[in-house]
């Protein structure tokens, strides 16, 4: 057993240490922003060789979704640290449509479920990341890490049925992969006012290396206004594009290209 009197005396020398200069490590900084995407899409689903194309508004897509939930954090001790960004969304049965002759009259229905999450490591140059600052200050911050992709897609197709039954909808099959991508990405900003500043993001992720296809890609560009000495409101056009094959004969695959107005309110800590 430890004697009080030797605890006591470990006691003293961690609270010496506590308080000596240069001891302490320099504290953490976080940030979390939770942010709405509403972008035009224009996709195809291709399910063992049958295609389909879907082009949607933004009035559409807010029609059709069920669900969605996107944020991005960060985590950093000095210049060192880490970032998350998850996105989710669900949408119901889209009208598509399609080019293949024979059976099908041209008409297909896809429901979508899209998640896009990554997780990497950062390092920061110039200044830390803050809401309010002087003018001419400014960060990039390089990353890179693993970008996870899961798809599930489901495409039925008009028919013309035999005898009196006329048109039915039948399914064409279903898409339902999640796999991971190699990223790596950079994020920059520089304040033109001490509550306004300007920022861009780029990245790109996959290589190839999932499949015969498989590439996806963010780029970003928009301006961040204070709220408050610890909150801003950023409002940026988005890009964000999509593309999988499996190169098969009778392929299985999609692509997804994406642009529109992003709104997050960002908190940093």
């Amino acid at each position: 057993m430890i004697s009080s009197r030797r605890l006591l005396r470990l006691g003293l020398i961690a609270g010496i240490l506590a308080v000596a200069p240069g001891a302490s490590a320099e504290p953490w900084a976080y940030t979390f922003e939770g942010y709405g995407y509403l972008p035009w899409v224009n996709s195809t689903t291709t399910i063992r060789g049958f295609e389909t194309e879907t082009n949607l508004a933004p009035g559409q897509a807010l029609n059709l979704l069920q669900s969605a939930f996107s944020a991005r954090a960060s985590a950093e001790q000095k210049r060192l640290g880490v970032l998350v960004d998850v996105a989710y969304t669900q949408l119901g049965s889209e009208q598509s449509s399609t080019t293949r002759r024979g059976r099908f009259t041209g008409a297909t229905e896809l429901t979508a479920i899209n998640g896009i999450y990554d997780l990497a490591l950062r390092y920061r140059l110039g200044s830390r990341e803050a809401a309010v600052a002087e003018p001419g200050r400014w960060w990039l911050i390089p990353y890179a890490g693993m970008r996870v992709v899961e798809a599930r897609l489901g495409v039925e197709a008009q028919v013309q049925g035999n005898g009196g039954l006329g048109l039915q909808w039948q399914s064409e099959g279903t898409l339902q992969r999640t796999w991971a991508q190699v990223l790596v990405g950079s994020q920059a900003s520089v304040f033109v006012t001490p509550s306004v500043r300007l920022f861009a993001r780029a990245d790109v992720g996959g290589f190839g290396l999932a499949g015969e296809q498989d590439l996806s890609g963010n780029a970003q560009a928009g301006v961040g206004v204070a709220l408050g000495r610890n909150t801003d409101l950023n409002v940026s056009w988005r890009y964000l594009g999509l593309a999988y094959n499996n190169g098969e004969q009778r392929s299985t695959g999609f692509t997804s290209n994406q642009n529109g107005i992003e709104l997050g309110l960002k908190f940093y800590f």
